[in-house]
């Protein structure tokens, strides 16, 4: 007698499928917050070691450290929340990721496909809420492939202009039984172009202009080496927007600065004086252009971008920066020497150059200064809040390396700068984390130091006190000649410190600064420098 030996096939959850399916794709990380309509995904995460769950302790959080993990990673960061109020604690998270072009997945929980009418508890319309500051939203139906939602979410928030995905997984989907069904291709449909004829129009241009300028802006955030290279061959002066710093080494003698309302002298004032502006992955937001219609009036701009900008330019070149690049140094052979030009610059840099050192109170220049000079050895990522610590930070710290400086540019959401701080230590173990911020901003996500304590997050924050929002009290004097509700009593951070267990150390005057820095970086976990600065400093 034959005997068969019969296999009996194993069945598994969609939310297996879809853990399994983020592990194919390379998901070390998930930084979340548990619901009932995720237990699922949760219930299958506890099943594998191949994925690591941080535990934040708000949403919105959540998001911010999957960006600093994404911009620090080269990675997709993932977010995984449950239905109702995890969805919408995340909304400024994605609309800041959506602003600056930085690519999450984020997995939010919905209520069952049955719950259709009246009121349902966590219930909420995902898709009318995500649409505006999503490059995609999915809603998973029960005729979808889990597997193929998830692998092409990626492909989309990784490629053209990056950006946050949100897939809606109802519960009860979640918990059914998987089964393969038909999926599309999915093919990825950047290809390599041919840029030849704006590469020809490019050279005639460079050819014939005596001021040429290069601007670098957050687009080209791959493109460091060839950036490099085409300034060095070239010899033309680089300035750079909010994003774009660090992608063009800060101390290079060719490099001037930021541009913008809150930019540098040196860099705006280069920018007014040259007679070609080559944008490169810039989007000419307004905090860069100021007034738009006044921008570099008398001079010729080339754009190259993924996005189109302005029909007004002289040329826009729709293209991956890049490869644009790469294209355009294959074929031009041509040198320029430009002597009077590279003398005018030079004296322009010069004349604005700041030094803060003779200044007894604690200002912000000078903190920042001595904090990029002491810490430079150890080519530390850079994470700031927003407000006039920001500025300040991209004014006076160095970056000589591209995803070093990581801030929120296009949104500007306070409390971006802890939670990201985290999500770039995670990415980058071995590498210093400093979270430079306000004591505003600080105090918009400070609950993410149990984060920084239960998981043995070792970043040191930088929290630039000066009891006010700085930023709005600025704009409030100088616009409406008063300064009201921006006077803050703050809390003892150090204390707050103390009660999550963590380091934390106060520095009131000059000879304090540098040994608090020492003891901050030497302690091995999170640390928190408390730094009394002056309270009416201006950018």
């Amino acid at each position: 007698m034959q005997i068969l030996n019969k296999v009996k096939s194993e069945t598994i959850t969609v939310a297996e499928k879809l853990v399994n399916t983020l592990i194919a794709q390379g998901v070390d990380s998930i930084f979340g917050y548990p619901g009932a309509a995720v237990l699922s995904l949760y219930n299958e995460l506890s099943n594998t070691n191949k994925i690591k769950h941080i535990l934040v302790r708000h949403e919105q959080a959540a998001i911010h450290a999957a960006e600093g993990y994404a911009r620090t990673s080269g990675k997709a960061g993932v977010v995984l929340v449950t239905s109702g109020p995890g969805f919408t604690n995340t909304i400024t998270g994605i609309a800041n990721a959506f602003s600056d072009s930085t690519p999450l997945v984020v997995l939010a929980g919905d209520v069952p496909t049955t719950a259709k009418s009246g009121k349902v508890f966590q219930k909420v319309d995902i898709v009318s809420m995500a649409k505006s500051c999503a490059k995609k939203v999915y809603v998973l139906n029960k005729n979808d492939d889990i597997e193929q939602i998830i692998n092409e979410a990626f492909m989309v928030a990784n490629t053209g202009v990056k950006g946050p995905v949100v897939i809606a997984l109802p519960r009860d989907i979640l918990e059914s039984e998987y089964k393969t069904k038909v999926k599309n291709i999915i093919e990825n449909d950047e290809k390599t172009k041919d840029y030849s004829k704006a590469i020809e129009k490019l050279n005639i241009l460079l050819h014939n202009a005596r001021k040429p300028l290069i601007l670098v802006g957050g687009g080209a955030i791959n493109s460091s080496n060839e950036i490099t290279k085409i300034v060095k061959k070239y010899n033309i002066p680089v300035v750079s927007t909010l994003m774009g710093i660090g992608i063009y080494p800060s101390d290079d003698e060719l490099y001037m600065g930021m541009i913008g309302i809150n930019g540098s002298h040196s860099a705006n004032t280069v920018l007014n004086n040259c007679d070609l502006l080559i944008s490169l992955g810039a989007a000419f937001s307004d905090r860069s252009t100021c007034k738009r219609a006044n921008f570099a009036s008398n001079t010729k701009i080339v754009s190259v971008n993924l996005n189109l900008i302005s029909e007004q330019f002289e040329l826009q070149i729709k293209a991956n920066v890049k490869e644009f690049i790469e294209q355009f140094l294959s074929v031009n052979t041509e040198k320029y020497s430009r002597i009077d030009w590279l003398k005018q610059v030079k004296s322009i840099k010069e004349e604005f150059n700041t030094d803060n050192s003779s200044v007894n109170c604690l200002h912000s220049s000078y903190v920042l200064a001595t904090l990029s000079e002491y810490t430079s050895k150890y080519e530390p990522i850079v994470v700031t809040d927003v407000g006039q610590h920001q500025m300040l930070t991209a004014q006076f710290y160095n970056f000589n390396k591209p995803n070093k400086f990581i801030t929120s540019g296009g949104l500007g959401t306070m409390g971006f700068g802890l939670p990201a701080a985290i999500g770039a230590h995670v990415a980058n173990p071995d590498n210093l984390v400093l979270n430079i911020t306000g004591d505003g901003s600080f105090q918009m996500n400070l609950q993410e130091l149990a984060t920084c304590r239960e998981h043995h997050i070792p970043i040191k924050i930088i929290i630039m006190n000066n009891g006010y929002l700085g930023m709005v009290r600025q704009m409030q004097e100088k616009i409406y000649n008063n300064r009201y509700q921006v006077e803050m009593t703050n809390p003892d951070f150090v204390k707050i410190a103390e009660a999550y267990d963590l380091f934390a150390i106060r520095v009131t005057n000059k000879d304090e600064l540098i040994p608090a820095i020492k003891k901050a970086i030497a302690h091995n976990g999170t640390a928190i420098v408390d730094v009394k600065i002056d309270s009416f400093e201006e950018i």
